[in-house]
């Protein structure tokens, strides 16, 4: 194994052993990211916006308001409004009002979307074992219990319940109250919906 001071090329010694052990965290997290965004690639999603499907289809039938789904993500988003409105327009996910409370927004995972969380699940599903598959058993339930351990003095740790201990950066405007477009229905029950059409692209 290459340790890190020499992946860094870096000669002098680090100012501590937690410094060290910190570095090495956030080095291998960008690795094993940058490793799933190439994955999600090869569909024209970001592995932030497979997130947010996965999180929507677990979600079904009802969905999720918007910080809510922020809440549960894995990594955090500054601004979730525009990454939703992204989907939006790529038809893979589909919003309506609340029937009771006309400025809660419920966010859903279209038809689109699921047939394309359907097509990447093999490739998805694949990925942790390419990964991390040389490492064994004990070693990765060793992994799993010191970076829980390590995340536990987090500020933004999420506990049970999926609600932060504290606000994310933008988290307070990142889900405004929009106010109901023109051509939205006022009335109770009937609100448009998104097409499902879809122009993802197949990994070649």
């Amino acid at each position: 194994m290459i340790s890190l001071k020499d992946e860094i090329v870096q000669e002098r010694p680090f100012s501590s052993l937690e410094e060290e052990a910190l570095l090495n965290a956030m080095r291998t997290a960008d690795c094993l990211h940058r490793a799933f965004a190439r994955t999600a690639r090869g569909w024209g999603i970001t592995s932030t916006q497979y997130n947010v499907l996965r999180i929507l289809r677990g979600a079904r039938p009802r969905g999720l308001t918007c910080s809510a789904i922020g809440s549960r993500m894995i990594t955090a988003e500054p601004d979730i409004t525009r990454l939703l409105g992204r989907l939006k327009a790529q038809k893979l996910i589909r919003k309506q009002r609340d029937r009771d409370d006309r400025r809660v927004v419920w966010t859903q995972i279209a038809e689109a979307g699921l047939a394309l969380l359907a097509e990447m699940d093999p490739a998805v599903e694949a990925a942790p074992r390419e990964l991390l598959g040389h490492m064994e058993s004990r070693q990765l339930r060793a992994l799993i219990d010191l970076l829980e351990l390590a995340r536990s003095r987090c500020v933004e740790a999420h506990p049970p319940g999926g609600h932060r201990a504290g606000a994310s950066i933008g988290e307070a405007s990142a889900c405004p109250q929009s106010k109901p477009s023109r051509d939205e229905p006022r009335g109770r029950g009937k609100h448009p919906m998104d097409g499902s059409g879809s122009r993802q692209r197949r990994p070649s």
